[in-house]
């Protein structure tokens, strides 16, 4: 059973990254439980996300969990999605005993070169009918580019 849209893990990510998009596609493909929700960073609905949360400086732009008020980011927020996927993927967890700044050295390593790796598209990955309940910015119509 879903949880509640208010208690349910919010994922934001950097909607023109085809790395982040493509890895919201990835945790919706092995989320059986529809447990996430979703969200790009550019859209009205992330930023009102993360005000409500009590975010007001600088993010990472890659990922981002929202969840009961508390933000993760970088690796924390890697983890705590893989904790939240079917096995073997909560297997994962073993890499909190890693120091975080180990952990967000190989982080932000990735994330600096994903646009030259995997690249960037215009607009966000849109959900399918049958996905958009679980994208809190589905009904935003304008195209969601890098500004911030």
């Amino acid at each position: 059973m879903p949880e509640s849209p208010e208690s349910a893990p919010l994922i934001l990510f950097d909607g023109v990254c085809n790395l982040c998009s493509g890895a919201v596609q990835f945790v919706i493909r092995r989320d059986g439980r529809a447990r996430f929700r979703f969200a790009s960073l550019q859209s009205a609905a992330g930023k009102a996300a993360l005000a409500r949360a009590g975010v007001v400086g600088p993010l990472p732009d890659s990922i981002v969990v929202v969840r009961g008020g508390r933000v993760l980011v970088k690796s924390a927020a890697a983890l705590a999605i893989a904790r939240g996927m079917r096995l073997p993927w909560p297997l994962l967890s073993v890499f909190w005993l890693v120091p975080y700044p180990l952990r967000d050295l190989v982080y932000d390593w990735i994330a600096k070169n994903r646009y030259r790796w995997f690249g960037k598209t215009e607009q966000c990955w849109v959900p399918t009918p049958a996905l958009r309940a679980r994208f809190l910015d589905a009904d935003e119509s304008q195209p969601r580019g890098a500004e911030r």
